[in-house]
C-alpha cells in the first residue's frame, strides 16, 4: 500500500509511540497534582512548550496545549472576540475549523468579511488591505492551504494589517509547521496553530502559540489548567510524543527530499496531456485533475490498486463541491476531476514513481469507460 494522503494525517514515529507509552504507563501522573511525581511531569510538559517555542523561533510568547488544530483555531477565533462594533476578517481558503467558526461569528450577528483567493491559491492581498480598518478585531489567514499547497505570504499580511489597524492576527499553521522553514519573529503575528498528527506525532493533541495572553480569553471552563486558558487535564502522553516528533524533524532536509518526490510525481503524471496540476510552493501537497474523470471515482478505484489519495480535506469530504478551488476560479469540470496527493519526507522514490504510473493507468481506464 502506498499512502499519499499525508495532508490528512501522518504515520506516527514508532519512537514517538514509545514516548507516548512511557508517559501513559510509567510517568502517568497528573501534572496538577502537588506531590513530587506530578510536579516532575509538569516540568516535562513545560519543557515541551520550550521545545515548540524554539522550533517556531518565536523568541517570546506562550504555548497552550489543546486537543488539536480544531480546538486551537476555535480558541484563537472565539477567545479573541470582544463585545462592541468590531469586524473580523478571514480568507475563503480556510480549513473548516476556521471557516465554520467565522460563519458562526457571522450567525451571532458579528460583522465578518471574507477575502477572496487568487488563481494561484494565495489570498488577494489588495482586497485584504481594502477591508482592514481600525475596527478590525481579528484577521485569520492560513499559512499553507491544505487543499492546494499554496503558501500565503504571512509577513506581507502582517505588514498590511499593522499599517492600518491594531487587529490581532491568527495563522493556521497546520500544514506549515515542521514542513517549511520560517520564523515567527519575522511574521509579527499573535496566534499560530499547530497539530501533532500532521508531523508524525499522535492524534488528539495540538497547540496554540500565543504572543500575549492578555489578548485571549478561555472558551472552555473547568479546573483552570493551562493557566486557565484551556481547562481539562493535559494529555501528557500526547504532548510528550509531540515533543519527541518535533525534535526529530530536520525541516530543511525534509523539505528538499519531499520537493524531489513531488517533482518526480509531477514528471510521471504530466506524461499524459489530460493531467493538470496546480502549481504551489509547498512540496507536501499536489492538487491534480484528470480531464473527464471524476476525482472521487478515481480515488476509490485507486484503493483497489493499493494507492491512497483523497479528493480534498478529510474534514470536509462529506460536503459537495470544493470551496477553495471554486474561489480560485476553476471550472466545475476541473473541480469535479480534482484529487489531492500529499507526501511525507520518509517515502521512497520508487513508490512515488509506481504510484504515479498506477494513477495514470486507473485514470485512463476510467476515461475509456465514460466514452
Amino acid at each position: 500500500m502506498i499512502y499519499l494522503d499525508n495532508a490528512a494525517t501522518t504515520k506516527m514515529f514508532e519512537e514517538a509511540v514509545g514516548e507516548y507509552k512511557k508517559y501513559a504507563c510509567d510517568l502517568f501522573y497528573n501534572p496538577s497534582a502537588f506531590y513530587r511525581q506530578g510536579v516532575e511531569v509538569l516540568k516535562c510538559i513545560n519543557d515541551a512548550r520550550k521545545s515548540l517555542i524554539q522550533k517556531l523561533d518565536a523568541g517570546c510568547g506562550d504555548i497552550i496545549f489543546t486537543s488539536g488544530a480544531t480546538e486551537s483555531n476555535n480558541l484563537a477565533v472565539f477567545g479573541s472576540k470582544r463585545n462592541g462594533n468590531w469586524n473580523y476578517i478571514f480568507s475563503m481558503g480556510e480549513h473548516p475549523s476556521v471557516f465554520n467558526a467565522a460563519k458562526e461569528l457571522e450567525r451571532q450577528g458579528n460583522k465578518v468579511f471574507f477575502v477572496s483567493l487568487q488563481e494561484n491559491g494565495e489570498i488577494d492581498y489588495s482586497q485584504l488591505e481594502s477591508l482592514v480598518d481600525e475596527k478590525t478585531r481579528l484577521v485569520s489567514v492560513m499559512h499553507i492551504s491544505n487543499e492546494t499547497g499554496a503558501v500565503n505570504d504571512i509577513k506581507r499580511i502582517s505588514q498590511i494589517v499593522r499599517k492600518k489597524s491594531k487587529a490581532l492576527i491568527h495563522v493556521d499553521g497546520v500544514q506549515a509547521f515542521n514542513k517549511i522553514e520560517f520564523s515567527l519573529k519575522e511574521f509579527d503575528i499573535d496566534f499560530y496553530t499547530i497539530s501533532a498528527h500532521k508531523f508524525h506525532g499522535p492524534k488528539g493533541v495540538g497547540a496554540l502559540y500565543v504572543k500575549n495572553k492578555n489578548n485571549l480569553k478561555n472558551i472552555i471552563f473547568g479546573g483552570g489548567q493551562e493557566e486557565n486558558y484551556r481547562s481539562g487535564t493535559e494529555n501528557v502522553a500526547g504532548i510528550m510524543a509531540m515533543k519527541w516528533a518535533n525534535e526529530q524533524i530536520d525541516v530543511k532536509r525534509n523539505f528538499e527530499k519531499t520537493l524531489k518526490l513531488k517533482k518526480l510525481m509531477e514528471s510521471v503524471l504530466l506524461k499524459d496531456e489530460k493531467v493538470k496540476i496546480v502549481k504551489s510552493a509547498s512540496p507536501y501537497i499536489l492538487s491534480v485533475s484528470y480531464s473527464g474523470v471524476n476525482g472521487e471515482t478515481l480515488a476509490r478505484a485507486l484503493q483497489d490498486e493499493g494507492v491512497l489519495i483523497s479528493t480534498g480535506s478529510a474534514c470536509s469530504t462529506k460536503k459537495a463541491g470544493n470551496r477553495i478551488l471554486e474561489n480560485m476560479g476553476f471550472k466545475k469540470s476541473r473541480i469535479v476531476s480534482s484529487v489531492r496527493i500529499s507526501f511525507n519526507a520518509y517515502m521512497e522514490e520508487d513508490d512515488i514513481k509506481k504510484a504515479g504510473e498506477i494513477i495514470l493507468s486507473c485514470a485512463k481506464k476510467l476515461a475509456l469507460l465514460q466514452v
